[in-house]
């Protein structure tokens, strides 16, 4: 039997990234997971009209997306509980720029992704920034055969309902294959 929860988000965990942005004249990030994947070189942060990060990314229409791998949960989740207004979370970091010089990035993330600004679509409580991915940096120690393993990578990933952050677990299969057990059976 099942039980009706409400309209409840299910599709937690995702990835918890860092996003950055120049604010006042000064790099800032943020730790969001609300991230998505809106085509293969476009994506989407929800951030909350409160955060002091918004202005900056609808000023400079640029920011970047950094994520962090489980060694720095300590930092990704002070990000997340201490605003910009009052804190400079930037000098937990080493700190890089790729083309867009309002993207800052974070050297201790293993993969950053620098974004130039598409649209923004308003909600009432929330901008929803689609950004261009102009360019992702990968540190040489989280690729295998020139592409991102994120077993290498072990990011961090957040649940909302357990309140906890999580690491991945083992593959179950390989994609764009496995189905084909009943290709035959099937028709």
């Amino acid at each position: 039997m099942r039980q009706e929860l409400g309209p409840i988000n299910a599709l937690y965990p995702t990835p918890t990234v860092l996003v950055g942005a120049t604010v006042n004249g000064k790099p800032n990030f943020i730790t969001v997971a609300h991230i998505g994947i809106m085509t293969h070189t476009h994506i989407s942060i929800g951030l909350g009209k409160i955060h002091y990060t918004n202005a900056g990314i609808h000023e400079n229409r640029a920011f970047s997306v950094c994520l962090p791998s489980v060694d720095l949960v300590v930092e990704t989740d002070y990000c997340g509980i201490m605003t910009g207004k009052k804190t400079d979370k930037s000098s937990l970091f080493d700190i890089f720029y790729g083309e867009l010089r309002s993207a800052p990035m974070i050297a201790q993330c293993p993969v950053c992704m620098e974004c130039r600004l598409d649209q923004v679509i308003d909600y009432p409580s929330h901008d929803v920034f689609i950004g261009e991915i102009v360019q992702t940096h990968a540190a040489a120690e989280v690729l295998a055969d020139g592409k991102v393993d994120i077993s290498r990578l072990r990011p961090l990933l957040f649940d909302m309902a357990s309140k906890q952050y999580w690491s991945l677990g083992e593959a179950v299969a390989n994609c764009w294959n496995v189905g084909k057990q009943l290709k035959h059976g099937l028709h």
